[in-house]
This record gives structure tokens, C-alpha cells and sequence, in this order.
């Protein structure tokens, strides 16, 4: 049974009423358990529960051990809370139709609302993930790295930095820290680590963060906020606070009844709250609104000029069979590392490296070494990584999860150099062949470190393909 604060208890009794005590039954519960498909490498919809609110997400009928899934390590899917998948239904609704637009999630350690975005973004937009925590950052990167997708940017800063891009982005996304009320059922630290106090500052942090962000937002752009906390100073007395210190107009999102999401309506403020006890899902808030007041664009530094650099023929030529691009796409070049990234968008890479750390632009694929060109992981799990370049291994269930463990593994003849390792088809990763012996070049930092427990057949995935 969780042990709930006192002062929470109080709180919540006064917020909910009558439904208090089917709201602490509910922390009771387990937890749901919920995917979100990449649909850029899974074209066909597995025969699952489906998240009403979000097209590619999915219920499992029972928490399944996911490290031990090779498809997750290669990207084909992620797992996410069912809550926070609302947010497609924001971006279905209001930004479906905008091609191109300049977004921004700000606080997006570890990855899953940037991906969410990923998948429902316009192919020719920009998307600058941020995380203030370098560790984090490092999280992020590789998550957005199993997602394979060209027109993103990772980097990380504190929000002040923000302030210098004058209505560059048309969409920000606040997915502020909270007090994580939300997350007591799965996480006893959040119950833990609760106190009044420490909601008050979060309050305050958060208001210090859209105040950071707000000049970046272009008019008429729109600014989605969301909390994991039932707490009303965090959530719509913030939205109240928002109201009263900048020009807004909150945007009101269709509901259906059997959703079970309570609409917060306090004067000109409309927020969207779920409750364990109402919806299938974690505790979670958001609310969007769009920026009415005029905006004087910063100046912009319109040249190829800067930290990323496109690639001189001498690098394109060693690795062009790998790799797909297009008229869309450019081979980029910063320092020692080779990336595809949206061609139309390398001026503005440039502009924001100026005022930004990047820690990833684009898809790493290669690393420039004396004279040669040496493959990165992120190039196999990518969209623009040609499968055809190297000759292929299709591993067995055991055999990939200690390939991805950095194990020894017993392989077929393969010719000298680089070989790609499928797992039922999806590429997982690369070896290279020298004489006799090959080298797993699967990133030590991403591998499996728990042990892997004798095989059988109950133990391989089979809710996804």
C-alpha cells in the first residue's frame, strides 16, 4: 500500500470530493502498460489495444522484460505512459495541416514526446530537442537516434539560452519538472521526495522556464505546457499566471466522453487533467495556447557558414553507397563526423549553434579516421542507411541479445570488412570482419548488461511482428 504524505491526502481530498477514495483504489492498480510504434519502420499496426487518443500507441496485456526485446533496442518502438500521448491530439488538431514548422521541445530527456512529435511532424519541419542535464542529454540522443530520423537536433542548455532565438520556433513544448504527483503509483521515490515546499518551487521553476522560452515562440505560434502532477499551482493556476504576464489565447481540444479526461475551464483558461481513476493512465496535465502578441524576428545569420559545413566530395565518395539522400538530404561535416541532415535547414543549424550546444544535427553515419570512413551505430537504425551496403547476418533471438550484450557469438563465413546484424530482418548492427576474427562495433555504452537467462520460446517477443 503506498504511503501517501498527509499533506498531499489533504490536498487531494478537497480537489476530488466523493471520488477521493476511487482515486487511491486506482494507486492500488497496477499500472498500465503502453508502446508507441515508430511507423517510419513498422508499416502494419500489431494486433493490440490501441491508446484511443494516440494512432500508434498500444496497450500489452502484461509488462513483458523489455531489454530482453531486440526490437527495441532497434528502434521499433518505444515505450511510453499512455497519458502523454495526448499530445498527438494537439498536434492533429491544430498543426496537421503547417508544413515546415521550427519546433522545440524543451525539457526532453528521455525521449518520449520528442519521438511522438517525430512521428507526427511534417517530414520538411526541424525539431531541437533540449535537455539541461548532460547526462540526460546523452539519453535523449539515443533514443532520438533508434527513431532514425534526419530533421532533428539534440542539444543542451539551460532555457535562459533560449531567449536569444526571437520568434524562431512556430511550437514549444513545455514538459515541465514537476513534483511527479502523477507518478506515485510506479515510483515510491516521487512519494518519497514530496513535500509542500518543494511544489511551491516547482511552481516557480516552471513559470521561470516559459518566462525564458517566451520570446522564441514566433506570434501566432503555439506553446503546448504539460505537467505528470495533479497539483493546481503547477497546473492551472501556472496556466492563470501565464494568462496574466503574456498575450495568449488558449485553445480548446474535442474530447470523447469514454476518455475519461476532465477539462479544467477557469475563466480563459482551458487545461485537460487525467486521473488513474478516470482515464488508463498515469496523472497527467496539459493545455495549449497560442501567442497573440506581435514579434520582432531576431536577425538571423543566413549562410553556410559555421560549425556544420557541407561535406567535400573526398568524404561523400567512401560512404555514399550507405547511405539514401536525396535533393532533401546533405551529407554535413563537423570536425571529424559525418551526418545527414535536411539540406534546406543548414543555415539555421548554423544560427542556432551560435547560441546552442549541439550534442547531435541530423544522423550521425560516419567518422572520418586517416583515410578512412568508419560507420556509426545510429547509421543502422536510421531511415537514410542503405541495407544493401554490407552483407547481412540474420541472428536468432539468442544470438542478438548477446550481440547487443558485446558478447562472443558464433557467426557464418562473412567476407573481410563491415557486416550488418538483423534480427527478424531489422537491422541491429555492425561487425567488422579482420582476418579470422571480428569486432562487435555495437556502442559499449548502449549494451545489455543484465544476464541473459536460458532461452526458450516463451522468452522472444511476439506482440510486435
Amino acid at each position: 500500500m503506498i504511503n501517501l504524505p498527509t499533506d498531499f491526502v489533504q490536498r487531494m481530498q478537497q480537489q476530488l470530493g466523493e471520488s477521493y477514495d476511487s482515486f487511491v483504489q486506482s494507486l492500488e492498480t497496477p499500472s498500465p502498460v503502453s508502446i508507441r510504434i515508430n511507423p517510419f519502420k513498422l508499416k502494419s499496426q500489431p494486433d493490440l489495444r490501441q491508446v484511443p487518443w494516440c494512432q500508434t500507441g498500444f496497450f500489452l496485456p502484461s509488462r513483458p522484460s523489455f531489454t530482453l526485446d531486440p526490437l527495441l533496442h532497434a528502434g521499433m518502438y518505444y515505450v511510453q505512459e499512455p497519458s502523454s500521448m495526448f499530445i498527438e491530439q494537439i498536434y492533429r488538431q491544430q498543426l496537421s495541416e503547417r508544413k515546415g514548422l521550427k519546433v522545440l521541445d524543451l525539457c526532453a530527456a528521455p525521449g518520449g514526446k520528442t519521438t511522438l512529435l517525430l512521428s507526427l511532424m511534417d517530414p520538411t519541419g526541424l525539431l531541437v530537442s533540449n535537455e539541461v542535464i548532460r547526462q540526460r542529454s546523452q539519453v535523449l540522443a539515443e533514443n532520438i537516434a533508434k527513431w532514425g530520423c534526419p530533421n532533428s537536433v539534440v542539444t543542451c542548455n539551460d532555457p535562459s539560452a533560449f531567449q536569444n532565438l526571437k520568434g524562431f520556433f512556430d511550437v514549444i513544448l513545455i514538459d515541465a519538472p514537476c513534483s511527479g504527483e502523477g507518478l506515485f503509483r510506479k515510483d515510491n521515490e516521487a512519494v518519497n521526495e514530496w513535500t509542500v515546499d518543494n511544489t511551491r518551487l516547482c511552481t516557480q521553476r516552471q513559470q521561470r522556464i516559459v518566462a525564458n522560452v517566451w520570446d522564441a515562440l514566433a506570434e501566432d505560434g503555439i506553446l503546448i505546457y504539460s505537467t505528470c502532477t495533479y497539483n493546481p499551482g503547477e497546473n492551472e493556476q501556472n496556466l492563470s499566471w501565464i494568462s496574466q504576464n503574456f498575450d495568449v489565447e488558449f485553445l480548446s481540444v474535442p474530447l470523447k466522453e469514454e476518455w475519461g479526461i476532465q477539462t479544467i475551464n477557469q475563466g480563459s483558461v482551458i487545461g485537460y487533467q487525467f486521473m488513474p481513476h478516470r482515464s488508463c493512465g498515469e496523472g497527467f496535465f496539459i493545455s495549449a495556447m497560442r501567442k497573440t502578441a506581435s514579434v520582432a524576428s531576431g536577425k538571423k545569420v543566413k549562410d553556410k557558414k559555421g560549425l556544420f559545413l557541407a561535406a567535400e566530395q573526398k568524404f561523400r565518395a567512401p560512404i555514399e553507397s550507405w547511405i539514401k539522400t536525396g535533393p532533401d538530404k546533405l551529407l554535413i561535416r563537423k570536425d571529424e563526423t559525418l551526418s545527414v541532415f535536411p539540406s534546406n535547414w543548414l543555415p539555421e543549424l548554423n544560427w542556432l549553434t551560435k547560441f546552442l550546444y549541439p550534442v547531435r544535427a541530423g544522423i550521425p553515419v560516419a567518422e572520418i579516421k586517416a583515410k578512412n570512413s568508419v560507420p556509426f551505430h545510429d547509421l543502422v537504425l536510421s531511415s537514410v542507411f542503405n541495407q544493401e551496403a554490407f552483407p547481412v547476418v540474420d541472428l536468432s533471438y539468442e544470438d542478438a541479445l548477446h550481440f547487443i550484450r558485446k558478447d562472443e557469438i558464433r557467426l557464418p563465413s562473412v567476407p573481410e570488412g563491415y557486416g550488418l546484424m538483423t534480427y527478424q530482418n531489422i537491422p541491429i548492427g555492425l561487425i567488422k570482419k579482420i582476418g579470422n576474427r571480428y569486432n562487435n562495433l555495437y556502442p559499449k555504452e548502449w549494451r545489455i548488461r543484465m544476464q541473459i537467462p536460458p532461452i526458450n520460446n516463451e522468452n522472444e517477443s511476439h506482440f510486435l511482428l
